[in-house]
């Protein structure tokens, strides 16, 4: 008799993670594959639609090789966040996905912005968040202005996950925690908001619960039949997948960029963060920066060595040698700056340093970033953890881990699991079945940890006072930033 199994995918910025696991929670497989995201010019970001439903038809078809599926339940489905696609009435794209990376909204996201007041915001939001380069809406009016073509035949703009339920089940569907900024307090599409850009509104998806079915796999696909779920965003589907949603609980995610994240019913409006409308009496403050796990791939790429190559070099230093210092807003950044036009700064390089200094103060600047999005997260949750939930990719180097743990002055408890969205999204497939009462309940089931690392106090003073100078320099070039962008632009 087969056991009874779910599958989770996450469709990331880099990859398709996909985990298969049994309703009592063990992990049975795991499957991951990479696409390409192209830049084709300054600020421009793309994906190909199709590259991301071809991967994720190839995971399918890899566990039903592999494994008994006989008992498989249901498809659980997160991705990337603020990366769009516009279909036509076939779900067809019309044009390769704008990632959230991409910048080329950024001068219309600042007109939509400033047509919102500061009491919309907090009405709508709970917190003064901007309109930025990568919502929704700055995408509809570039699009509308840009390509009116494409603008007049699409029938829906979507993220990554809706566009592989589209193709995986013919049925077009979304869900309002990953319509960052479309959403009120109440789950529903803001009428005046949509407003602002014409016709926005006819392009917006039904909005449906996490753990919905949306439809079933069309007949010919792997895993045919399977009921697949509507499921939601990656940093939500990660803060289950590493067991995080009681009140003061906190979480620290790691891939292509870094997402932090504190539950608390407390909202004290705050700039810089985002606090995501109540969920299944969760009430997450999450704060996502541009650039964690990008900045060592870039580092990798531009010294010609691999990351794990790059974690050697790191590990072989003693930490009391002099190192620059490191921004890491390569593309510019996200919270708590929210600030299209920064850019990537090493301060004080000599002529001594070598590829390990410059490994060792990326590692830094990242953590330096995400202390400084968890000191405005503590203020928007009014709590401060002592402990984050950690789980990604960009936890797979002890030495890295410690350097955060330092900066940050908590102890981090890493995941088992590298794939944490994915087993998120295995979680609410078992909770969207029935296996499980709640979606955290099911990611208790599932989630184990394996690492800790407690802050060292000894690396208390020097990072405070690297961390004062992070700030200050990122401050004294901000404006030089915005001028050398928009000269090349």
């Amino acid at each position: 008799m087969s056991d009874k199994t779910v599958i989770g995918i996450d469709i990331g910025t880099t990859a398709i993670k996909a985990v298969l696991v049994t309703g009592a929670g063990t992990q049975l497989g795991h499957y991951v594959e990479s696409y390409p995201t192209a830049r084709p010019a300054p600020g421009i970001v793309e994906q190909e639609p199709d590259d991301w439903i071809r991967v994720a038809i190839q995971a399918l078809a890899g566990f039903e090789r592999d494994f008994d599926l006989g008992g498989l339940q249901a498809i659980g489905i997160c991705s990337q966040a603020n990366t769009h696609v516009f279909i036509d009435r076939n779900a067809t794209p019309l044009a390769p996905a704008i990632v959230w990376q991409d910048l080329r909204c950024a001068d219309i996201a600042a007109e939509l912005d400033g047509q919102v007041g500061a009491e919309s915001r907090i009405a709508w939001w709970g917190a003064p968040l901007p309109i930025d380069a990568s919502h929704c809406l700055s995408r509809m009016e570039w699009m509308r202005r840009n390509r009116p073509d494409i603008w007049g035949r699409s029938r829906a703009v979507i993220l990554p996950k809706d566009y592989c339920i589209a193709r995986l089940t013919g049925e077009v569907a979304a869900d309002a925690i990953a319509s960052i900024g479309l959403v009120d307090g109440q789950l529903n599409y803001i009428k005046a908001l949509l407003d602002l850009v014409p016709d926005a509104v006819q392009r917006l998806p039904p909005l449906r619960d996490f753990t919905h079915v949306v439809g079933r796999v069309l007949p010919g696909l792997p895993c045919a039949g399977t009921p697949v779920i509507v499921g939601t965003m990656d940093a939500w589907s990660g803060m289950f997948g590493v067991d995080v949603g009681k009140v003061g609980s906190a979480m620290y995610l790691s891939g292509t960029s870094d997402v932090l994240g504190i539950v608390s019913p407390k909202r004290v409006p705050t700039p810089g963060v985002a606090a995501f409308p109540t969920y299944q009496e969760i009430t997450l403050h999450a704060a996502p920066i541009q650039s964690g796990g990008a900045s060592l791939a870039w580092l990798s790429r531009l010294l010609g060595r691999s990351i794990d190559e790059l974690c050697v070099l790191a590990a072989a230093m003693s930490g009391q040698e002099r190192i620059p210092l490191f921004i890491p807003h390569l593309d510019g950044e996200r919270a708590p700056l929210w600030d299209p036009f920064a850019r990537g700064i090493f301060l004080g390089l000599d002529s001594s340093m070598g590829p390990a200094h410059l490994v060792r103060s990326v590692m830094e600047g990242v953590a330096y970033s995400a202390q400084w999005a968890l000191e405005t997260l503590e203020r928007s949750a009014d709590s401060s953890p002592s402990i984050l939930n950690c789980g990604g990719g960009g936890f797979a180097s002890d030495v890295w881990n410690q350097i955060r743990a330092d900066v940050l002055g908590r102890t981090l408890r890493c995941v088992r699991s590298a794939d944490a969205a994915a087993t998120g999204a295995a979680a609410m497939a078992l909770a969207g079945i029935g296996a499980a009462g709640s979606i955290a309940d099911a990611a208790s089931r599932i989630v184990q940890f394996e690492r800790e690392f407690r802050p060292d106090p000894a690396r208390r003073g020097y990072h405070e006072v690297r961390m004062a100078l992070f700030k200050d320099s990122y401050a004294a070039t901000q404006d030089i930033s915005r001028r050398h962008v928009t000269s090349v632009l």
